[in-house]
Formats: structure tokens, sequence, C-alpha cells
């Protein structure tokens, strides 16, 4: 009987990015690449300033190196990302682009490392991405804490758990950095910690070195947030989990009140995820006349839908897993959600929407 075949360079050469850039720099030389402003590339210079990246880094970085890249959204960033990719760092919205455009939905060959932050993730996205071989960490930072102080720290019996409790648990984002010294959530009013139950919501509240000095000529927000009881509010809600964990619940300014009741809108969001439907949402407040806000959803629908679900049976799905006035009472189907120039979705621009219907 025949051996099979061995595979050979000649038929076993990994697809990259780098030939990608280089077919496109050679096929479509005077396309545009990138417009940022100003500025303009097309594909054949792209692909020019890219080997000038490298044969400048070459001499310090060799194959098998891991190499970390942090910097601002431009073009000189852009052109780092033609390599081989083992760490990532995003906004959910760059993990749900990356997990809903797989075009074969095939396990990575190797892991990525991706570390999400800027917005709660929900858990749904979480088990997506992990079926596709992305290892997830979830962090919590403020620009006011000079990036992340708080990581998911996954611990070993975790692992062994089925794959959507693994995803509830890197929902939440975790426990305090070394360099932060206390962390709690605390009732904003009387300042006092809540139940260290996963239920009992209040401000989320931090000192320690990374914390900023104060607001350079603002005394009014310093005072707001930089409290004479020596702790810093950050403005965000959450909850304390008996092992601990922190788990980021929504912006103060996000969370919708209907009828006296606190509606976390990530929660809603993340139900909304779990429709299969559903590619992605958002939920803000809509002022209503009788319970003072209500929920109002926005969600885009996957494109190879074979029939478009109605806003009856969207609200329907999330009263069927949520207590009735966590409901939405709207919803409102769109092409792509507005964005910030770091990827999280606009939700400013949502709620002058939803006042507007």
């Amino acid at each position: 009987m025949e051996q099979p075949r061995q595979r050979a360079a000649a038929n076993s050469t990994p697809l990259t990015t780098v030939a990608f850039l280089e077919r496109a720099a050679t096929a479509y030389a005077d396309c545009p690449s990138i417009v940022d402003n100003q500025t303009t590339y097309t594909w054949l210079q792209t692909h020019r300033r890219s080997l000038q990246v490298a044969s400048s880094l070459s001499s310090i970085i060799t194959r098998g190196h891991v190499v970390s890249v942090v910097g601002p959204n431009i073009p000189a960033t852009y052109e780092l990302h033609f390599a081989n990719v083992t760490h990532k760092c995003g906004a959910p919205v760059v993990l749900k682009m990356l997990a809903s455009n797989s075009p074969t939905n095939e396990h990575l060959e190797k892991p990525v490392q991706f570390l999400a932050s800027g917005a709660p993730v929900p858990a749904p996205l979480l088990l997506q991405a992990e079926s596709l071989g992305f290892r997830v960490s979830h962090s919590y930072g403020l620009t006011e804490t000079a990036g992340f102080v708080v990581s998911c720290a996954w611990k070993p019996q975790w692992s062994t758990l089925a794959a959507s409790e693994r995803a509830r648990l890197r929902a939440g984002q975790g426990v305090r950095t070394i360099g932060l010294m206390q962390m709690d959530v605390v009732d904003p009013e009387r300042g006092v910690s809540v139940k260290k139950d996963g239920l009992s919501l209040g401000e989320i509240v931090f000192k320690g070195g990374p914390i900023m000095l104060g607001c350079l000529k603002e005394p009014t927000a310093e005072s707001s947030c930089m409290r004479e009881d020596g702790w810093f509010y950050t403005g965000d809600i959450g909850v304390i989990h008996p092992d601990g964990y922190l788990e980021v619940k929504d912006r103060s300014k996000d969370v919708i009140i209907s009828g006296g009741e606190n509606i976390s809108s990530t929660e809603v969001e993340s139900v909304l995820y779990s429709n299969p439907a559903i590619s992605e949402a958002a939920v803000v407040a809509r002022p209503d006349e009788l319970w003072g806000e209500t929920p109002c959803a926005f969600v885009c629908l996957k494109d190879e839908l074979s029939e478009t679900p109605a806003e009856e049976e969207i609200i329907e799905f999330c009263r069927t897993r949520l207590p009735h006035y966590m409901a939405p009472k709207t919803v409102v189907f769109k092409e792509e959600l507005p964005k910030t120039s770091t990827g999280k979705v606009n939700k400013f621009m949502l709620r002058d929407t939803a006042k507007a219907i």
C-alpha cells in the first residue's frame, strides 16, 4: 500500500499577511491603501514603508521573537500589522470583528492571546472567540489610572469548567493589579462597601500609585472624583463577587432607571448578543412619560439570514431571558452602529437618536 505523501515546502507554505501585502502592491499599486485625514497612501507606498520598518527592526528582532506594539490608531501602527500575530489588544468590537469574519470558522492553528478592554465583553462573544482559538483576558482601567489596573487573573480550576461557564467568568474584570493598592465597590452616597454577593451594585473606587494627581485647572471635576475619603471614584458601576473578583456592570451615565429600577445596559446587551440573528447590539435609555426611561436596543443583523426577525420577536427573546422590566421596549435595526475613534460604540449618538424616536 502506497504511503501517504508528506507535505513539502512547495505545497505547505503558509498564508501570511505579508504575502497579501506583496500581491496588493503588485495588483493595486496605485489604489488607496489607507486614508487618514489628509494622509493617503497607496498599496505600493504601504508595501515600501512596511519594508522600511522591517529593515530598521531586523538588527534587534529575529524570527521567533514576540513583539508587542503599543501605539495610537494611525497609519504607522497600521503598517506594523503585517506580521504573524500571537498577541493582540483591543476593544470588544475588535474581538467581534475577528470572531465574526472568519471565512471558514476553523480553529486557529496557534492560539492568539487577546487582551480585551474599553467595555465589558458579552459572554456569548467570549464563547464564540474561544471556540476559534482566541484566549481572551479581560482588563479594566481608565485614562485617570494610566491604563488598566484590574485584570481577570485566571484560576487553574476554572479550566475544567464547561465552555459557557468559562465565558461567564472571563466576562468579569477580575482583581487589582500589583501596582493598585486598594479596590472596592461602594454606595456612592454613603461611601460604604456593598455586599460581596455579585448582585449589590455600587460605584467602583480605587487607591494607589497609578491614580492621577488631579484634573488640571478643573477643580470641580477633580473634587467630584477625588473625594475627601481618600478614594478615586471612577463613575463606573460594578459588583464584587464572593471570591473578591470585580465585574463592571455599566457606566453610571449608561444605567437606565425605569420605574425606580436600575437596569444595566450591558446585561441586556449580553442577552441580545446571544440571539443567533444579531451581530452587534447596544442599549441606551429612551425617555418615557410613564416609566421615566425604558431600554431602547439598537441592533445589527447578520448578513446571511434567510429570514429577518421583527422587532416584536427580538423583544420577546429578551423577555424570556430577563425580568420583563429589563427587556427593551423599542428595537431599532441599523446597518452599523456608530463608533468612537477607539472602536467603542458611541452611545452618546445613540441616546440622541433614541430621544428623537
